[in-house]
């Protein structure tokens, strides 16, 4: 089983830059494809980001790409969700997931592990 702890979000204004943390125990991030989902309220869960240990491409969807970048830390067993130029539309609580399979989905329920999640609020 593993655990997974997120941390770094926050109130910014539009523009500023952000660093979240998803921290895991129980088992090493290395073998496990990882992603990142946002839920703004009143919306379903949306896929932001993922990272497969196969080493293959990360995905990125339109609505982050060129904005946000994840990267893997395996010495501290950290995944990271860089983001930038935020906006308002950003406003969720943002998630990180795993999953076995080397391939990434967009689908929520296709990952075994959550955390519990860490609120951005970007104001205009």
């Amino acid at each position: 089983q593993v655990q997974l702890v997120e941390s770094g979000g926050g109130l910014v204004q539009a523009g500023a830059s952000l660093r979240l943390s998803c921290a895991a125990s129980g088992d090493t991030l290395g073998s496990w494809t990882v992603c990142w989902f946002r839920q703004a309220p009143g919306k379903e869960r949306e896929f932001v980001e993922g990272n497969s240990w196969s080493g293959s491409p990360t995905y990125y969807p339109d609505s982050v790409k060129g904005r946000f970048t994840i990267s893997r830390d395996n010495a501290k067993n950290t995944v990271f969700l860089q983001m930038s130029s935020l906006m308002p539309e950003d406003t969720a609580v943002y998630y990180c997931a795993v999953r076995r399979s080397p391939l990434v989905t967009t689908t929520a329920r296709g990952y075994d592990y959550w955390g519990h999640g860490t609120e951005v609020t970007v104001s205009s």
